[in-house]
């Protein structure tokens, strides 16, 4: 079933507000006390291709509860997927230029897209269109990500800034500045109210949502940085940049752990396994690079993909990798 945009003007009536969730006082980590055992990537291999879509698949996310998936695409849709299988559930057209983010609200509901354009999109499953259109940005958004109650939305942008959305308000509460190039990725410290960004400005920020100030800045990397990831704990961060090199930091020590030289080709993306023990790498040389966090050794390479990789995800349960490419294709490893 398509998913088609609501007409007209979005959000009459009177909203509730959603910023009371950023400051009020975080949540316990539910993770805090558990040990996951690690990925075994040297026992995965390549166990399905998907040509989900025209053109390059730009960026995944997965449910939070559900073995489902949604790819991005430069061909304006996004498409939702049953995993393992790959049955098309639903696709969505809206975007007016290429849709690069995407991230499901935590409780499964709806998911937030963001576009070439310059619009965050809100879609509704249970109604199943988009149900708001938010269009601050000046230049394109790059990522999109919900908060871990759901009721903020973060995105990432060109026009240099991040802005913090309250979706059932439907407004932007807060902008955050600092960057002074493209935003390339933001993604949220898990079961916080701190973001981390990367930057094509070489650098790599720490912001507190409640306040909009950048609380830390990292840095380190020579070239662009196209992505950052938080383990599950959330006591490491990795980002990644256009020289092909990811760099570990240790978050509360605000240092760098280690630095990992992936070859010569940019970095996408990365994204850790839940044991935070193993990260995926999304390379511009058509490989899936996995690495231990522990020394920094290369565990394995994933090669299948014909066309720079593009993003990464692990399913929750740590059985599986999916990889998009601009192969127009996504991949499923286990």
């Amino acid at each position: 079933s398509t998913l088609s945009p609501a007409r007209g003007a979005v959000g009459a009536g009177t909203k509730r507000s959603g910023w009371a969730t950023i400051t009020a006082p975080p949540a316990r980590h539910p993770y805090e006390d558990m040990e996951f055992p690690p990925a075994n990537p040297k026992a995965m291999s390549l166990q399905k291709t998907f040509k989900g879509h025209l053109l390059s698949v730009a960026g995944l996310a997965l449910h939070p509860t559900k073995p489902i998936l949604v790819t991005a695409s430069d061909d304006k849709t996004w498409k939702m997927w049953h995993m393992p299988g790959g049955d098309l559930i639903m696709c969505g057209e809206g975007h007016k230029d290429w849709v690069a983010g995407v991230d499901f609200h935590p409780s499964g509901v709806a998911l937030a897209s963001g576009g070439g354009e310059g619009a965050v999109k809100i879609w509704d499953f249970a109604q199943q269109r988009c149900v708001l259109t938010l269009t601050d940005h000046k230049q394109a958004v790059w990522s999109v990500a919900y908060h871990h109650q759901g009721d903020v939305l973060a995105s990432a942008s060109l026009d240099h800034t991040v802005r913090l959305w309250d979706v059932p308000a439907g407004k932007c509460r807060m902008a955050l500045r600092g960057h002074v190039d493209s935003v390339n990725q933001a993604v949220w410290q898990p079961f916080s109210h701190a973001l981390a960004t990367a930057s094509s400005d070489k650098t790599v920020s720490i912001w507190d949502a409640r306040s909009g100030l950048c609380a830390q800045t990292f840095y380190g990397h020579l070239n662009s940085c196209n992505g950052a990831a938080f383990s599950l704990m959330g006591s490491q961060l990795a980002s990644c940049d256009a020289d092909g090199v990811v760099k570990l930091w240790d978050v509360r020590m605000v240092a760098e752990i280690m630095t990992l030289a992936t070859g010569k080709h940019p970095v996408n993306k990365a994204a850790f396994d839940r044991s935070g023990q193993v990260l995926a790498v999304a390379s511009d040389d058509a490989r899936v690079k996995l690495y231990s966090t522990l020394d920094g050794e290369l565990i394995t390479e994933f090669t299948g993909h014909e066309d720079a990789v593009q993003g990464v995800v692990w399913d929750h349960g740590g059985n599986y990798l999916v990889s998009c490419s601009s192969d127009h294709t996504f991949r499923l490893w286990s």
